[in-house]
Parts: C-alpha cells; sequence; structure tokens
C-alpha cells in the first residue's frame, strides 16, 4: 500500500494485503469548496479520510455564531468518533478547498477492528491526540491573550501546511479572515489588529489567504 493512504492511522497497523483490502472497500469522491460533508446532528456512520485539500470541523452557538475546531489536511482522518460511540455527529465538516476524500462505511470497518485490536489501538490513540489538543485550545482561551493566540495558531497551521520559502516559511491555511478569527475564538477585528502587530514588527506578512512567515521564533515566544 502506498500514496496518502499508509500514512493514515486507520492503515499504520495492516500490512499490505489487509490495507489492500481495505482500501478496496473505500469510497472516493471530489468536492468543492464550500461543500458541506455533513452536518452536526447528522447520523454518523462513515470515516473520511482527506486525500488531497483542506476541511473544517466546526459547531455551531445556540445564538448561530460558529467555533471552529480545527483545520486538517492531506492523510488526516475525521467522522471516527462514532465507531466508538455511535449516534448523531458531534460537530459539522465542510471543504475549505476543492479536496478530495475518501470514505469507509462503519460496517465494513467493525469487523477488522474485532480481528486486529492493533487498528482500534491506532483509532483511539488519533482521538486522543485531538481531545489532548481540544484541551490545549480550551486553557489558552483562559490563560492566553488574543495575541497569544494567533501566534499559536499559525505556528499549528505552520507544522500541517507550512512551506519552506528563501524568505521563510509559507503557510496556505485557505482560511477567510471570519475562519482565522473563529479557529483563535476572537472577533476578526480582533485577530486582524494582532496581525497587523506581527506584520509591524517584522515577524509575518499576510498574503491573501496566506501568511509568510519571517520569524517563527518570535512568533513561538508569543504564544507561550
Amino acid at each position: 500500500m502506498e500514496g496518502v493512504l499508509a500514512s493514515v492511522p486507520l492503515f499504520a497497523a495492516l500490512d499490505d494485503e489487509s490495507g489492500a483490502m481495505l482500501e478496496a472497500l473505500m469510497t472516493t469522491r471530489s468536492v468543492a469548496r464550500g461543500h458541506m460533508v455533513f452536518r452536526e446532528g447528522d447520523p454518523g456512520d462513515r470515516l473520511f479520510v482527506v486525500l488531497d485539500g483542506k476541511v473544517k470541523i466546526s459547531r455551531a452557538a445556540a445564538d448561530g455564531r460558529e467555533n471552529l475546531l480545527a483545520v486538517l489536511g492531506t492523510g488526516e482522518m475525521f467522522g471516527e468518533l462514532s465507531l466508538f460511540d455511535p449516534g448523531p455527529r458531534t460537530a459539522s465538516v465542510s471543504a475549505i478547498t476543492d479536496s478530495t476524500l475518501a470514505s469507509l462505511d462503519h460496517d465494513d470497518l467493525r469487523p477488522l477492528l474485532n480481528e486486529r485490536p492493533g487498528v482500534a489501538v491506532e483509532l483511539l490513540q488519533a482521538l486522543a491526540q485531538r481531545l489532548r489538543r481540544t484541551n490545549e485550545a480550551m486553557a489558552d482561551l483562559v490563560f492566553t491573550d488574543v495575541p497569544g493566540r494567533v501566534a499559536k495558531a499559525l505556528l499549528d497551521l505552520s507544522d500541517k501546511f507550512g512551506v519552506p520559502e528563501i524568505e521563510g516559511i509559507r503557510v496556505r491555511h485557505d482560511l477567510t479572515q471570519e475562519e482565522l478569527a473563529q479557529l483563535v475564538g476572537a472577533s476578526r477585528e480582533t485577530v486582524n489588529k494582532a496581525l497587523s502587530e506581527f506584520a509591524h514588527r517584522g515577524w509575518l506578512r499576510i498574503e491573501g489567504r496566506s501568511v509568510l512567515l519571517l520569524d517563527a521564533e518570535r512568533l513561538a515566544r508569543r504564544a507561550r
């Protein structure tokens, strides 16, 4: 088994033959930017893998405001929670860019979890890592100011999507200003003020839906 799927936790505990069998059961489709993969409250019956592009995981507040929980890219999966806790989706997922997704019906995967405990362990580890990130984000909302959260969000996006260039690290996050503010948990005006301050200090340069990190070390110190 080669390519994107080989790096996905779901396949990490499988030999090539088992991985190929599971891959054959997956359905692949292309979706356009803005496409809603599923909504909060929908039945959870499939696991998804991002083969190409970016998607966002979000939840809506009672007043209609959106909280952006995570941005996922190539090789990351979502929708696996309902494998272990069947029930309605706990969040919504939509495409940030034109994307290609692979999906697997839970009924096809559950027999493998019984036969190969190692697969369940890999999936649980992925869930634990996501829970840890959620706990960190909650702590940041309490203990870190908005500029610190903006700096940390940019560095996290850089870890996933950053590409080294001569001047620094190019981060094509593909988020609107509003989406970036939702990710940080602050108003767009406050986030834009922090970005402008970082740009004034020479730490980064904003270019559309991407940012060039010129001094990641200073940003890291500000994120603490």
